[in-house]
C-alpha cells in the first residue's frame, strides 16, 4: 500500500515572497546604515575643511587690542576699508579678474567650437599646440614676458597684468569649452542649417544658448586663476596702488604683523567675491537645455 503526499503549491510562492522580502528588508537596512556612514565621512571632511574658513571669520569680527568693544563687531572691516587702500586693491582685483574672464570666454568660446567641430591636419595640429602649452608652468614665461612688457610699458600696469592673465588661461578654457561641444550633437546645428541659418547663426543660437554650463565652468575657471594669482602680480607689480588683493594682503601682513585681525578682516574681504560667484552661478550648472532639445530624436 503506498501513501501518497499532496503537496500545497501555494506554500512554495508563499515562502519565496516572504524570503525576497526578508532579504529586501536586510539590503535596505545595510543600505542606509551605508547611506549614514558616507554622510557622516563627508560632514567630519567638510567641517575640517571649514575650520581654518571659520576661525578667519571670526578672528576678523573679533575687536582688536587697542578696541574697547566687546563681543563680535565690523570695526575691522571698517578700519582696513578706511586706513589702507583696501578699496583700491579690491577695484584693481575686480577690473583684471572680469576683464579677463569675459575676455577668455569670448575667445575660448569659438576656439573651442572649431576644436570640437574641425576635422583638419590644421585643427589638429591647433590643438596638439594647445595641450602642449597647457602643460608648461607659468613660471617658465615669466622672465621672457617682463622683459617683453618693460619695453612696451606695461610692467607695473592692470593692462600688462590682464594680457598675462588672458594668456594662462585660454588653452584651459579653449579645452574647456571644446569639451562641452563634444557633448552636444551635430543633429541639433543640421536642423538650424537646413532652416537657412548659417553657421555662425547656429553657433550663436543653437550651439551657445544650450552650452551655459560650459560657459559658467570656463567663466569661474578664469574668474578663479585670475582672483588667486599671486606669482605673476609680484613680479609684474611695484606700486601699492595698482596692487590686487593677494599682493594687498601679503604687503598689509608685513606691515601688520602684531594686528591679526585687520588681516583676517582683510582675508574675509578676499574670499567674498568667489563665494558670492559660486553661489550665484550654482544652480545654473544644468544640462536640462541639451536634454529639451534632444526630446524628438
Amino acid at each position: 500500500m503506498s501513501t501518497v503526499v499532496h503537496a500545497h503549491p501555494e506554500s512554495g510562492p508563499a515562502l519565496g515572497v516572504a524570503n525576497d522580502g526578508k532579504s529586501r528588508r536586510i539590503l535596505s537596512e545595510a543600505g542606509h546604515r551605508g547611506q549614514w556612514w558616507r554622510f557622516l565621512a563627508i560632514l567630519v571632511i567638510t567641517a575640517i575643511v571649514l575650520v581654518p574658513i571659520m576661525v578667519t571669520v571670526v578672528l576678523a569680527l573679533t575687536p582688536g587690542t587697542t578696541s574697547t568693544t566687546t563681543g563680535l563687531t565690523f570695526e575691522n572691516f571698517g578700519k582696513v576699508f578706511s586706513g589702507t587702500l583696501a578699496s583700491t586693491w579690491l577695484q584693481n582685483s575686480l577690473i583684471t579678474t572680469l576683464a579677463t574672464v569675459f575676455v577668455s570666454v569670448a575667445v575660448a568660446a569659438p576656439a573651442g567650437y572649431v576644436l570640437s567641430r574641425g576635422r583638419s591636419k590644421a585643427v589638429s595640429g591647433y590643438s596638439l599646440l594647445l595641450f602642449v602649452m597647457q602643460s608648461l608652468p607659468i613660471i617658465t614665461s615669466v622672465v621672457p614676458l617682463f622683459i617683453l612688457f618693460a619695453g612696451m610699458g606695461l610692467v607695473d600696469n592692470l593692462m600688462g597684468l590682464t594680457i598675462i592673465y588672458v594668456g594662462s588661461t585660454m588653452t584651459v578654457a579653449t579645452w574647456m569649452m571644446a569639451a562641452y561641444f563634444d557633448s552636444i550633437p551635430m543633429s541639433l546645428e543640421e536642423a538650424s542649417w537646413i532652416d537657412g541659418c548659417s553657421v555662425f547663426g547656429s553657433f550663436t543660437k543653437v550651439v551657445l544658448r544650450n552650452s551655459l554650463p560650459g560657459i559658467l565652468s570656463t567663466a569661474i575657471f578664469a574668474f578663479l586663476l585670475a582672483w588667486n594669482d599671486y606669482l605673476v602680480a609680484i613680479v609684474f607689480l611695484r606700486s601699492s596702488e595698482i596692487f590686487t588683493l593677494p599682493m594687498g594682503v601679503q604687503s598689509f601682513f608685513q606691515q601688520n604683523q602684531t594686528d591679526w585681525t585687520s588681516v583676517m578682516a582683510l582675508a574675509v574681504i578676499m574670499m567674498l567675491p568667489p563665494v558670492i560667484v559660486f553661489a550665484a552661478l550654482n544652480k545654473y550648472f544644468s544640462v536640462g537645455g541639451i536634454g529639451g532639445s534632444l526630446a524628438g530624436r
